[in-house]
Protein backbone atom coordinates (compact mmCIF):
# COMPACT_ATOMS: atom_id res chain seq x y z
CA UNK A 1 0.00 0.00 0.00
CA UNK A 2 2.73 2.20 0.94
CA UNK A 3 4.64 1.85 -2.30
CA UNK A 4 1.07 2.53 -4.70
CA UNK A 5 0.69 5.49 -2.66
CA UNK A 6 4.19 6.64 -3.35
CA UNK A 7 3.71 6.70 -7.01
CA UNK A 8 0.24 7.88 -6.89
CA UNK A 9 1.86 11.16 -5.19
CA UNK A 10 4.78 11.38 -7.50
CA UNK A 11 2.32 10.96 -10.10
CA UNK A 12 -0.20 14.17 -8.91
CA UNK A 13 3.18 15.46 -8.88
CA UNK A 14 4.18 15.13 -12.28
CA UNK A 15 0.41 16.22 -13.41
CA UNK A 16 0.41 19.33 -11.19
CA UNK A 17 4.47 20.03 -12.50
CA UNK A 18 2.77 20.32 -16.40
CA UNK A 19 -0.43 22.05 -15.69
CA UNK A 20 1.87 24.29 -14.19
CA UNK A 21 4.41 24.48 -17.49
CA UNK A 22 0.66 24.51 -19.98
CA UNK A 23 -0.20 27.86 -18.07
CA UNK A 24 3.17 29.55 -17.67
CA UNK A 25 3.31 28.84 -21.88
CA UNK A 26 -0.50 29.44 -22.73
CA UNK A 27 -1.09 25.62 -24.19
CA UNK A 28 -3.50 23.84 -23.18
CA UNK A 29 -3.17 19.98 -24.22
CA UNK A 30 -6.14 17.62 -24.65
CA UNK A 31 -4.01 14.46 -24.22
CA UNK A 32 -1.71 15.65 -21.32
CA UNK A 33 0.31 11.90 -22.09
CA UNK A 34 2.02 13.08 -25.00
CA UNK A 35 3.16 16.54 -23.39
CA UNK A 36 4.62 14.59 -20.39
CA UNK A 37 5.76 11.79 -22.92
CA UNK A 38 7.74 14.69 -24.55
CA UNK A 39 9.49 15.57 -21.40
CA UNK A 40 10.22 12.00 -20.34
CA UNK A 41 13.80 11.08 -21.00
CA UNK A 42 14.90 7.29 -21.32
CA UNK A 43 16.80 6.54 -17.60
CA UNK A 44 13.52 7.89 -16.20
CA UNK A 45 11.66 5.23 -18.34
CA UNK A 46 14.15 2.27 -17.41
CA UNK A 47 13.63 3.42 -13.27
CA UNK A 48 9.91 2.43 -13.64
CA UNK A 49 9.72 -0.15 -16.14
CA UNK A 50 6.27 -1.22 -14.32
CA UNK A 51 4.88 1.98 -14.97
CA UNK A 52 3.09 3.00 -17.76
CA UNK A 53 5.98 5.79 -19.27
CA UNK A 54 7.53 5.96 -22.92
CA UNK A 55 9.93 8.04 -23.20
CA UNK A 56 10.33 11.20 -26.09
CA UNK A 57 12.74 9.57 -28.73
CA UNK A 58 10.00 8.90 -31.09
CA UNK A 59 8.26 12.54 -30.64
CA UNK A 60 11.97 13.95 -31.36
CA UNK A 61 11.89 11.94 -34.50
CA UNK A 62 8.26 13.62 -35.65
CA UNK A 63 9.29 16.99 -34.02
CA UNK A 64 12.31 17.03 -36.25
CA UNK A 65 10.27 16.80 -39.25
CA UNK A 66 7.79 19.54 -38.02
CA UNK A 67 10.27 21.83 -37.57
CA UNK A 68 12.24 21.54 -40.33
CA UNK A 69 8.87 22.34 -42.19
CA UNK A 70 7.38 25.44 -40.28
CA UNK A 71 11.15 26.87 -39.99
CA UNK A 72 11.31 26.38 -44.09
CA UNK A 73 8.02 28.02 -45.39
CA UNK A 74 8.42 30.81 -42.36
CA UNK A 75 11.95 31.68 -44.43
CA UNK A 76 10.39 31.21 -47.59
CA UNK A 77 7.78 33.81 -47.33
CA UNK A 78 10.07 35.56 -45.02
CA UNK A 79 13.13 35.93 -47.82
CA UNK A 80 11.37 35.82 -51.32
CA UNK A 81 14.88 36.27 -53.25
CA UNK A 82 16.96 33.89 -51.28
CA UNK A 83 18.13 31.29 -53.03
CA UNK A 84 17.65 27.62 -52.02
CA UNK A 85 21.43 27.26 -50.94
CA UNK A 86 20.98 30.49 -48.49
CA UNK A 87 17.58 29.46 -47.35
CA UNK A 88 19.46 25.66 -46.68
CA UNK A 89 22.25 27.66 -44.80
CA UNK A 90 20.15 29.31 -42.49
CA UNK A 91 17.67 26.48 -41.71
CA UNK A 92 20.31 24.64 -40.65
CA UNK A 93 21.72 27.66 -38.08
CA UNK A 94 17.86 27.55 -36.69
CA UNK A 95 17.26 23.99 -36.28
CA UNK A 96 21.22 22.73 -35.27
CA UNK A 97 21.54 21.55 -31.80
CA UNK A 98 23.40 24.81 -30.01
CA UNK A 99 19.80 26.82 -31.48
CA UNK A 100 17.73 24.42 -30.19
CA UNK A 101 19.13 24.67 -26.76
CA UNK A 102 19.08 28.46 -26.58
CA UNK A 103 15.35 27.90 -27.28
CA UNK A 104 14.82 25.34 -24.75
CA UNK A 105 16.76 27.15 -21.96
CA UNK A 106 14.60 30.77 -22.90
CA UNK A 107 11.76 28.41 -21.94
CA UNK A 108 13.43 26.94 -18.83
CA UNK A 109 12.45 23.76 -20.35
CA UNK A 110 15.41 21.74 -18.40
CA UNK A 111 13.40 22.32 -14.64
CA UNK A 112 10.06 19.86 -16.74
CA UNK A 113 12.71 17.03 -17.72
CA UNK A 114 11.93 13.77 -15.86
CA UNK A 115 15.27 11.64 -15.57
CA UNK A 116 16.23 9.00 -13.66
CA UNK A 117 18.67 9.25 -10.95
CA UNK A 118 21.60 8.39 -12.67
CA UNK A 119 21.35 10.84 -15.44
CA UNK A 120 20.12 13.47 -12.87
CA UNK A 121 23.27 13.28 -10.58
CA UNK A 122 25.72 13.68 -13.91
CA UNK A 123 24.19 16.90 -14.67
CA UNK A 124 21.52 15.78 -17.29
CA UNK A 125 19.17 18.39 -16.75
CA UNK A 126 21.95 20.84 -18.33
CA UNK A 127 22.73 18.61 -20.63
CA UNK A 128 23.31 20.36 -24.26
CA UNK A 129 21.98 17.12 -26.33
CA UNK A 130 19.26 16.42 -24.10
CA UNK A 131 17.59 19.99 -24.30
CA UNK A 132 17.71 19.92 -27.86
CA UNK A 133 15.71 16.64 -28.24
CA UNK A 134 13.30 17.66 -25.65
CA UNK A 135 12.67 21.02 -27.74
CA UNK A 136 12.23 18.98 -30.66
CA UNK A 137 10.17 16.40 -28.75
CA UNK A 138 8.15 18.94 -27.58
CA UNK A 139 7.23 20.41 -30.65
CA UNK A 140 6.32 16.79 -32.11
CA UNK A 141 3.47 16.01 -28.91
CA UNK A 142 2.12 19.65 -30.16
CA UNK A 143 1.54 18.59 -33.34
CA UNK A 144 0.30 15.22 -32.64
CA UNK A 145 -2.35 16.97 -30.15
CA UNK A 146 -3.08 19.55 -32.09
CA UNK A 147 -2.10 20.24 -35.64
CA UNK A 148 0.49 22.54 -37.47
CA UNK A 149 -1.51 26.12 -36.44
CA UNK A 150 -0.69 25.88 -32.64
CA UNK A 151 2.86 24.88 -33.98
CA UNK A 152 3.45 27.92 -35.94
CA UNK A 153 1.64 30.12 -33.23
CA UNK A 154 4.68 28.60 -30.38
CA UNK A 155 7.11 29.35 -32.46
CA UNK A 156 6.01 32.86 -33.93
CA UNK A 157 6.54 33.68 -30.10
CA UNK A 158 9.57 31.76 -28.90
CA UNK A 159 11.63 31.22 -32.18
CA UNK A 160 10.15 33.53 -34.92
CA UNK A 161 11.08 36.87 -33.42
CA UNK A 162 14.68 35.66 -32.80
CA UNK A 163 14.87 35.34 -36.70
CA UNK A 164 13.68 38.74 -37.28
CA UNK A 165 16.24 40.12 -34.80
CA UNK A 166 18.77 39.20 -37.03
CA UNK A 167 20.29 36.20 -34.76
CA UNK A 168 21.43 34.38 -37.43
CA UNK A 169 22.42 37.02 -39.54
CA UNK A 170 26.26 35.51 -39.04
CA UNK A 171 25.53 32.96 -41.53
CA UNK A 172 23.30 35.29 -44.44
CA UNK A 173 24.82 37.51 -46.39
CA UNK A 174 21.87 40.49 -46.34
CA UNK A 175 24.54 42.82 -48.79
CA UNK A 176 24.35 40.32 -51.26
CA UNK A 177 20.50 40.05 -51.61
CA UNK A 178 19.84 43.73 -51.09
CA UNK A 179 22.40 44.13 -53.95
CA UNK A 180 20.60 41.84 -55.42
CA UNK A 181 16.62 43.38 -55.13
CA UNK A 182 18.04 46.38 -56.34
CA UNK A 183 19.51 45.11 -59.71
CA UNK A 184 17.02 43.07 -60.71
CA UNK A 185 14.66 46.29 -60.47
CA UNK A 186 17.29 48.28 -62.27
CA UNK A 187 16.34 51.14 -58.90
CA UNK A 188 20.14 52.69 -58.80
CA UNK A 189 23.17 52.60 -56.81
CA UNK A 190 23.73 51.29 -52.76
CA UNK A 191 26.02 53.28 -50.72
CA UNK A 192 26.95 52.69 -47.07
CA UNK A 193 28.37 54.95 -44.83
CA UNK A 194 29.86 54.77 -41.02
CA UNK A 195 27.49 57.13 -38.78
CA UNK A 196 29.07 56.54 -35.42
CA UNK A 197 31.88 54.25 -34.01
CA UNK A 198 31.50 54.17 -29.79
CA UNK A 199 32.70 52.35 -26.95
CA UNK A 200 35.69 51.41 -25.70
CA UNK A 201 38.60 49.98 -28.25
CA UNK A 202 37.96 46.28 -26.86
CA UNK A 203 34.10 46.50 -26.97
CA UNK A 204 33.49 48.94 -30.24
CA UNK A 205 30.44 49.64 -31.56
CA UNK A 206 29.75 50.67 -35.12
CA UNK A 207 26.58 52.38 -36.51
CA UNK A 208 26.00 52.37 -40.29
CA UNK A 209 23.59 53.16 -42.29
CA UNK A 210 22.71 52.43 -45.96
CA UNK A 211 20.91 54.19 -48.48
CA UNK A 212 19.49 54.62 -52.31
CA UNK A 213 20.35 57.12 -54.43
CA UNK A 214 21.35 59.49 -51.55
CA UNK A 215 17.88 58.11 -50.23
CA UNK A 216 18.16 56.36 -46.45
CA UNK A 217 17.21 52.67 -46.61
CA UNK A 218 18.25 51.20 -43.12
CA UNK A 219 20.62 51.74 -40.32
CA UNK A 220 22.03 48.99 -38.14
CA UNK A 221 24.53 48.32 -35.43
CA UNK A 222 26.74 45.59 -34.76
CA UNK A 223 30.69 44.86 -33.17
CA UNK A 224 32.33 45.52 -36.30
CA UNK A 225 31.82 47.93 -39.33
CA UNK A 226 30.78 44.62 -41.86
CA UNK A 227 28.31 43.18 -39.01
CA UNK A 228 26.43 47.03 -38.94
CA UNK A 229 26.37 47.31 -42.81
CA UNK A 230 24.65 43.31 -43.14
CA UNK A 231 22.06 44.77 -40.18
CA UNK A 232 21.35 47.77 -41.94
CA UNK A 233 21.32 45.81 -45.24
CA UNK A 234 18.48 43.39 -43.72
CA UNK A 235 16.55 46.21 -42.03
CA UNK A 236 16.85 47.61 -45.54
CA UNK A 237 15.46 44.42 -47.23
CA UNK A 238 12.58 44.00 -44.60
CA UNK A 239 11.51 47.93 -45.67
CA UNK A 240 11.64 46.62 -49.13
CA UNK A 241 9.38 44.29 -49.32
CA UNK A 242 6.53 46.03 -47.14
CA UNK A 243 6.55 48.38 -49.96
Amino acid sequence: MVKGKNYNEKKNKVIQKFKEFQDKQGISFTNEKLLIQAFTHSSYVNEHRKKPYEDNERLEFLGDAVLELTVSEFLFKKFPIMSEGQLTKMRAAIVCEPSLVSFANDLSFGEFVLLGKGEELTGGRARPALLADVFEAFIGALYLDQGIDPVYKFLERTVFPKINEGAFSHVMDYKSQLQELIQRDGKGMIEYKVLQEKGPAHNREFVSKVSLNGEELGIGSGKSKKDSEQRAAQIALDALRLK
